[in-house]
């Protein structure tokens, strides 16, 4: 006698309620990634939710902490107040970002004093060339001490060198009188912020009704 597999008698919401809640168990009982180590541009947890934007710095004063910002669940930044469910999502995915080292600009800068950060034109010879990159330095060096390589300095990521030596890019201040070869970098509101897509035709959810509502009225059927 063959015994086949009966189909469950739950109705299918309550076999997918049922799903979610042992993916948020399984989820909750995983131990929890290490807690990064802040860095010279982004050293505590105010100026990280200020960088993200999305208006989450106005939640520095619930998230107090380092630890606190790379440990708390969706469920316990929502009880602190952090809402809607999309800016829990967009903080969590920018705490895994930051683990993998995936900053936005600045990010990488290790002369960092006041939250500003000096970058300047550096050449280095690359075979019969010369490459114009730039690196951040200590404030205040000497031009000639880069050049000639007496000050090191580590190249940034997303700024580049244009035409004789103008350093571009996001959030960049020019310092005066050096034709834009030396420039600044400051913790502002939203400097990595990732906005969100427009929605077209109310998004993925209400796209089909809303069509079908304009439809009807370019029909001039619609009440």
């Amino acid at each position: 006698m063959i015994v086949r597999a009966t189909s469950s008698k739950l109705p299918r919401t309550l076999n997918l309620s049922h799903q979610r809640q042992g993916l948020r168990n399984l989820h909750s009982s995983l131990p929890l990634p290490p807690v990064p180590q802040p860095t010279p541009f982004v050293p505590d947890a105010s100026t990280f939710l200020t960088l993200i934007g999305r208006q989450l710095s106005k939640h520095a004063s619930k998230i107090t902490t380092w630890e606190s910002l790379f440990s708390l669940s969706s469920t316990q930044l929502r009880a602190l107040g952090v809402e809607p469910a999309r800016s829990r999502r967009y903080l969590l995915w920018w705490r895994d970002k930051f683990r993998r080292g995936e900053y936005g600009v600045g990010g990488d800068l290790e002369n960092v004093v006041e939250g500003v950060g000096e970058v300047r034109v550096k050449e280095i010879p690359i075979g019969q060339r010369v490459k114009k990159v730039v690196v951040n330095t200590p404030p205040g060096v000497e031009e000639r001490d880069v050049l000639d390589g007496k000050v090191d300095g580590r190249v940034v990521k997303g700024l580049k060198v244009r035409g004789a030596g103008t350093i571009v890019g996001s959030f960049i201040e020019p310092v005066k009188g050096t034709g834009g070869s030396v420039a600044r970098l400051k913790v502002k509101e939203g400097m990595w912020e990732v906005r969100r897509g427009h929605k077209v035709h109310g998004g993925e959810r209400r796209r089909k009704n809303v069509l079908s509502r304009i439809a009807a009225r370019e029909r001039g059927t619609l009440k």
